[in-house]
C-alpha cells in the first residue's frame, strides 16, 4: 500500500531564486518539471499523494494532483497539516489558493489544533511515515526543512526523488 503513496517536500518561494514571482520563467518551468515527476509517479501506479500544504512546493504540487484528478478521478490528494492556521499570515492570493486546495482535497488533517515547536517536523515525519516515496524539490542545502524530510526518509529506507528547484535535474536517492 505505501507503494501506492507519494509526499511531497520542497522550498518555501523565499528559498527560491525567484523568491514569490511565479510569473519567472524559471519558476515555470520548475512547476512544469514538478507536474511531469507526479504525471511519471501516476503512471508507475502511485494514486495517492500527500501534502503538507506549505506555502511554494506543497501547493504547487498539490495543484498539479487536483488538475491530473479530473482526468483520473482515482488519484487522491490528502492534506497533513501542522496545525489549523498554518496560511494565517501569507499572502491573500497564498491564503487563497491553500484554502482552495484544502475545499477540493480528499482528506484534510492536522497534527495539531493550535502551532506548537517543532509541529512542522512532526507534520513532516507523519508525511514520510504515511507514504512509500517522497519527491523532494531540494537544492541540496543542509539545513531546514525540506533536508530534514529527505534524511528522514533516507533513514525510514523510502524512495526519493530529488528534483533539483534551479537545475531542474533529477536524481533518485
Amino acid at each position: 500500500m505505501l507503494d501506492s503513496c507519494c509526499a511531497f517536500t520542497g522550498h518555501r518561494p523565499h528559498k527560491l531564486p525567484w523568491r514569490y514571482n511565479e510569473a519567472d520563467s524559471r519558476c515555470l518551468a520548475l512547476k512544469a518539471a514538478l507536474a511531469g515527476q507526479i504525471t511519471q509517479l501516476v503512471d508507475a501506479g502511485v494514486t495517492d499523494f500527500y501534502s503538507g500544504g506549505a506555502d511554494g512546493v506543497d501547493c504547487w504540487a498539490a495543484l498539479i494532483v487536483l488538475e491530473l484528478r479530473k482526468k483520473n478521478p482515482a488519484l487522491r490528494l490528502h492534506m497533513l497539516l501542522p496545525h489549523e492556521g498554518q496560511a494565517d499570515k501569507w499572502s491573500d492570493s497564498a491564503q487563497e489558493r491553500y484554502h482552495s486546495i484544502l475545499k477540493k482535497a480528499d482528506s484534510v488533517e492536522y497534527v495539531s489544533r493550535e502551532y506548537y515547536d517543532g509541529c512542522m517536523l512532526d507534520r513532516n515525519h507523519r508525511l514520510v511515515e504515511a507514504t512509500g516515496v517522497l519527491l523532494a524539490v531540494y537544492n541540496g542545502e543542509r539545513r531546514g526543512g525540506t533536508a530534514a524530510t529527505v534524511r528522514y526518509a533516507r533513514k525510514l529506507g523510502r524512495g526519493i526523488i530529488i528534483l533539483d528547484p534551479v537545475t531542474l535535474e533529477v536524481a533518485e536517492d
